[in-house]
């Protein structure tokens, strides 16, 4: 019986070598980017997805106050880098939000239209504005690291 097993084999050694090479798929590693605008933007950038998610950063929201109102851009929407794309409004200012990076914007935080306090409680988590698809991933790089925009705003 073993004899007739391993003249098959032998008969397919394709066969044998491909099960002998056989390696598990291994779970691809994702790098996380995350940098900052001079104007308070933040962009979380993932190289697996090519999705850029945009924030508004921690030191934004305290200098902001309450957020009462968020204006959001619309999912399809074309954005180039430094594009004007929604607005915060709180009830010591209103703010502008720009665009960090350049793509179509593929989702955006619904839920900060009925709970923009959010913002406030999670500005670079839960508060996120929109998720962006990069056009230009590259465009990440020319960005604030987060020592620098530290330094940008405490000159």
């Amino acid at each position: 019986m073993q004899s007739g097993l391993r003249q098959a084999l032998r008969s397919r050694p394709s066969l044998l070598l491909a099960r002998r090479l056989a390696v598990p798929s291994l779970p691809r590693r994702t790098i996380v980017t995350k940098r900052y605008t001079a104007e308070h933007e933040s962009v979380a950038f993932d190289d697996a997805t090519g999705v850029g998610t945009v924030s508004i950063t921690d030191h934004a929201q305290s200098s902001l106050g309450d957020v009462v109102f968020v204006e959001l851009p619309a999912v399809g929407t074309v954005v180039s880098q430094g594009e004007q794309i929604g607005a915060v409004e709180s009830v010591k200012a209103a703010s502008d939000i720009y665009a960090p990076v350049s793509g179509t914007v593929e989702a955006v935080n619904e839920v900060l239209g009925s709970e923009p306090g959010l913002l406030n409680r999670s500005p670079e988590d839960k508060g996120w504005l929109c998720k962006i698809r990069l056009s230009d991933p590259a465009e990440v790089e020319t960005l604030l690291t987060h020592e620098k925009y530290v330094a940008s705003y405490e000159a």
